[in-house]
């Protein structure tokens, strides 16, 4: 099938690849030239596993192709998917006006029937704007869906490829049909797809973004009253996870979550019920509690080692807002350092991947370790923001010895407290005992 992505972010560039992976002909089209031209010489503006080989792969066989005449792009394709960023507004609201204009770009260039799919994450009704602004500009008849997506950070390949389902929001039987045949190899076990109304598939986005923001700012809450109480939310945690009607997922506890989903869709998600004239109470608690959460790392410091840090050096392990990925939007990283910085600390900071987005943030307020046992060299403390697979098991003889002072504040949990106190280290993590 002949399909063109407009939009070579993080969800159309995996989406881009992985349709090509299983034999279509796309083409992913996009007005940032020097994007274009880094993606035609396979240097991946972002880290995803297993993206950059997709990518090389399926150029190098002609399946994938990389353009900025989106016009042209428009015209060879059967299926036309729209994945442009939607940014929070001051308001919350997603910024629609990418989407539109690319709506108005496919209306001008569509020369015959297509099938039009709203990939980006847009608000309940987006799909009856995209089409007024198709028919705007042009009398061939075409069908508009919606198709969500729902691709984690450092699994987005294997999510695309593995999906647990694929929502599509359809209006008519030919949209169906197409979406049907393109998502086929991705459905073999003929349980993965599920189709429904076009309103019902963008609101299934958010609230399922939602559900998930829920469960953690929960679980914090819970973790906030194992520490009052003397208990420890590894135990509750389980205790609760073994309910088969609740689950384990998502119920770690931490320092917030972030990244470039959580926060914006529950955002916009309280702002379509306002506009609904629906007060959404219990998203508004989970965005209060999250803020406060992810200072709660930073208080911890200030408690262990006073508010004024002149003088004192803090290792940082993690920059990222979560494994597997190098992106720190709305990472707890940043309230933390930050913070750091205001009390007088120098800061010793390593990641595995993010070091050149934490650059960018912090420049050279910080100090940019290059192993993870370098971040704690003559510290007075280690903070462990990011659950990194590297800091699960490290040598902790050798970082007890790089410690200044034997001090860990885990906000991941990743360790086990009576373990850390038989070799000498004093340790600090989120509800734990």
């Amino acid at each position: 099938m002949r399909v063109t992505i407009i939009g070579s972010g993080y969800v159309g560039l995996v989406a881009g690849a992985c349709f090509a992976e299983t034999g279509n002909d796309v083409v992913c089209a996009d007005v940032d030239t020097q994007k274009i031209e880094r993606l035609r010489r396979n240097d991946i503006p972002i880290y995803e596993p297993g993206l950059e080989p997709l990518v090389r792969r399926n150029q190098a066989d002609g399946r994938l192709a990389f353009t900025t005449d989106v016009g042209a792009a428009v015209e060879r394709a059967q299926v036309v998917f729209i994945a442009v960023g939607t940014p929070p507004g001051e308001d919350g609201s997603a910024d629609l006006q990418h989407v539109l204009e690319v709506a108005r770009v496919i209306g001008r260039h569509l020369n015959e029937p297509k099938v039009v799919a709203t990939k980006s994450t847009v608000p309940v009704g987006t799909a009856d704007r995209v089409r007024e602004a198709i028919q705007a500009e042009t009398a061939v008849p075409f069908s508009v869906c919606a198709n969500p997506e729902f691709l984690k950070e450092g699994a987005a390949v294997e999510d695309f490829m593995k999906p647990d389902r694929v929502i599509v929001g359809v209006e008519d039987d030919r949209a169906r049909e197409l979406m049907e045949e393109l998502y086929a190899p991705y459905n073999r076990k003929g349980n993965r797809i599920i189709f429904m109304d076009i309103p019902s598939a963008e609101v299934t986005k958010y609230a399922a973004n939602a559900m998930l923001a829920t469960r953690i700012s929960f679980m914090n809450q819970i973790a906030a009253l194992c520490e009052r109480v003397g208990a420890d939310v590894a135990h509750v945690r389980h205790g609760i996870g073994s309910d088969q009607r609740i689950g384990s997922a998502f119920l770690y506890p931490g320092p917030g979550y972030g990244g470039s989903c959580f926060p914006k869709d529950v955002k916009a998600l309280i702002r379509t019920a306002r506009e609904q004239a629906l007060p959404f109470e219990l998203l508004e608690a989970v965005e209060k509690v999250n803020e406060r959460q992810k200072r709660v790392l930073l208080e911890k410091i200030d408690r262990l080692l006073g508010p004024r840090l002149a003088g004192h050096t803090i290792g940082v392990w993690g920059l990222a807002f979560k494994a597997e990925t190098d992106d720190m939007l709305e990472s707890p990283a940043i309230p933390l350092i930050e913070g750091l910085l205001e009390r007088g600390a120098t800061v010793l900071a390593h990641d595995p991947h993010a070091m050149d987005t934490a650059r960018a943030l912090f420049d050279d307020r910080i100090t940019y370790a290059r192993d993870p046992y370098a971040a704690a060299h003559g510290a007075s403390a280690l903070v462990v923001v990011t659950e990194w697979l590297v800091y699960r098991t490290p040598d902790f003889g050798r970082l007890r010895a790089e410690l200044e002072r034997p001090l860990v504040v885990d906000g991941r949990n990743l360790y086990e407290p009576a373990r850390m106190a038989a070799l000498g280290f004093e340790y600090h993590a989120i509800g734990r005992r």
